[in-house]
């Protein structure tokens, strides 16, 4: 289900703040759809108009300035996804990224600007709430913890991709270069701010249908946990673990239970009961396009990471084809326990997929492989039939499909390694709730246990490598050249009969050098250090 009412004033909340384009008599006609901001924000509904705006940025992540869609990135810096295309030159600075030699000058600085954008946006939602005296008590401290919430997720990105960076909880002026904190001192300050939000309680556990995709109590406290487990802050385990079993006795989320799993990933269950936080893209309407990547509308995504060459050769299909980004690793496929309903669901294996579709239904499924191919996809986040109806501009930035950030499942596997590690002995009833959901029998709790759980409940979806960070096994699983690829591909003939074998072998990442410590942040964009005239110094990598 999509949140059409807050998606559709995402245009008028850009005309407010002036979004617009120039023309010969930009310097002798003011634009039509251009408003003053001094004294615009003087109603209720016109700083939800500024709340939306905020929101605007989690769009850009995947496009914007290049391609850099979190979880793909994120992803590619662990050991379940190879960025794939066409070569290592094809989206270099993912590549390099994932090789563990990301430069400075070719980097995902897109991403560095939405998220100040969105950093810009959140703080100026706060200022907007907090100067209309016209507004409610509490509506005024919800609009305000709202932006807090806002501007703590888009630090929570730059901190943990960039580590070092500037930090400022005021809009700056001129000349708009803030102070470079270390990372340490940025969690120092958003982790209180946060604790202020989550303490004062103005923001709803859920949101009601018509306003999902708002900032929650529920999202706020992800958040937190996200931080303080990413920070290793033992001190805060206790209260990190509080504000998840508060989401637990909420009963407003719940597992998407049994061979339900698909729910998650479908068009039709968007926002159901397991999902805490999400990016909404909406296809409707879209008017996302090739030099306007910033304008409302859908994710690239599914056009990356679709299978490439994907033919049905003349039937209808389950699933569009595309560009061969993001091709999963088989140690990931293979990670799951016999059994694991999520596995083929979250995955799509050509070779077998192939081969049900046609015993089962007749359908001749063929594909190619492109750099570094496995013959394994994120089916989670596949292209499906539908998922660009309505786009107005081009259909491959217009996918229906979120992206999710916070699911009801990580709740409890944060609850379980957060009691572990106090004492608290629900942690193997939390544990085990996510096991039984995927049809499988209870299994002792331990660090070891959860990780490998996350790693299959929540593949593809950016946790992965963070995971093994934060728990010191990065320098031991993330070593030089990587998993394995497909050397040989079978193929599906007219006939129906199979020719060839599925071989693998080689290195999936032959250019990737060991991780060591000085590879938990990337480069700072050396474009970024250039602006802020000598302020920024570069991450040690």
């Amino acid at each position: 289900m999509k949140n059409i009412k807050l998606y559709s004033m995402a245009i008028a909340a850009s005309m407010a703040l002036g979004l617009t384009s120039c023309g010969e008599d930009f310097l002798s006609e003011e634009p039509s759809s251009k408003l003053p901001l001094d004294g615009y924000y003087n109603s209720e509904s016109r700083v939800l108009e500024a709340a939306v705006a905020s929101y605007d940025p989690l769009h850009w992540f995947d496009y914007f300035s290049g391609y850099a869609p979190l979880n793909l990135v994120w992803d590619s810096m662990g050991d379940d996804f190879y960025v794939g295309g066409s070569s290592t030159t094809d989206q270099s600075q993912i590549h390099l990224i994932s090789q563990y030699k990301s430069e400075s000058r070719n980097s995902i600085e897109g991403a560095w600007t939405a998220a100040y954008s969105g950093i810009n946006r959140s703080i100026r939602l706060i200022d907007d709430a907090t100067a209309l005296e016209s507004l409610e008590e509490n509506t005024r401290q919800s609009f305000i913890d709202e932006g807090r919430t806002l501007r703590a997720w888009y630090y929570l990105m730059l901190w943990k991709t960039w580590g070092n960076v500037p930090f400022y909880m005021e809009n700056l002026t001129f000349p708009y270069i803030a102070k470079q904190l270390k990372a340490d001192d940025i969690y120092a300050n958003i982790i209180v701010d946060l604790e202020e939000v989550l303490e004062n309680k103005s923001l709803p556990m859920k949101r009601p249908d018509e306003w999902a995709g708002r900032m929650t109590w529920a999202a706020a406290a992800m958040i937190y946990a996200d931080y303080v487990m990413y920070q290793k802050d033992e001190a805060r385990y206790g209260k990190a673990l509080g504000y998840m079993k508060d989401i637990i006795i909420s009963n407003q989320y719940d597992l998407v239970a049994g061979a339900d799993y698909d729910h998650l990933f479908d068009y039709a269950h968007e926002w159901n009961k397991e999902i805490i936080m999400d990016v909404n893209y909406q296809c409707k309407g879209g008017t996302r396009d090739w030099g306007s990547a910033n304008a409302p509308g859908g994710t690239v995504l599914p056009a990356m990471i679709g299978v490439d060459g994907l033919s049905y050769n003349g039937a209808s299909g389950d699933f569009i084809g595309g560009w061969g980004f993001g091709t999963v690793s088989k140690e990931v496929y293979d990670a799951f326990e016999e059994g694991d309903l999520r596995r083929d669901i979250a995955l799509l294996n050509m070779d077998k997929y192939m081969e049900d579709k046609w015993n089962n239904e007749g359908i001749r499924v063929t594909y190619n492989g492109r750099y570094q191919n496995t013959g394994i996809f994120l089916r989670k986040y596949l292209g499906r039939p539908g998922g660009t109806e309505g786009a107005i501009a081009s259909s491959d930035l217009n996918w229906e499909n979120n992206l999710h950030l916070y699911r009801y499942a990580e709740t409890l596997l944060n609850a379980a390694e957060l009691a572990l590690a106090v004492g608290d002995g629900s942690a193997q009833s939390y544990f085990d709730q996510v096991r039984s959901r995927a049809g499988l029998e209870s299994k002792p709790v331990s660090v070891d246990n959860i990780l490998a759980e996350r790693r299959v409940e929540f593949v593809g979806e950016g946790k992965r490598y963070f995971d093994l960070v934060r728990t010191g096994k990065a320098a031991s699983v993330l070593k030089t050249g990587g998993g394995v690829v497909l050397q040989t591909k079978r193929t599906l003939e007219e006939d129906g009969t199979f020719k060839g074998t599925c071989t693998w072998g080689g290195q999936a990442i032959p250019e990737r050098q060991d991780w060591e410590e000085s590879k938990k942040y990337l480069p700072i964009p050396q474009s970024e250090i250039e602006a802020a005239q000598g302020t920024i110094i570069q991450n040690p990598y």
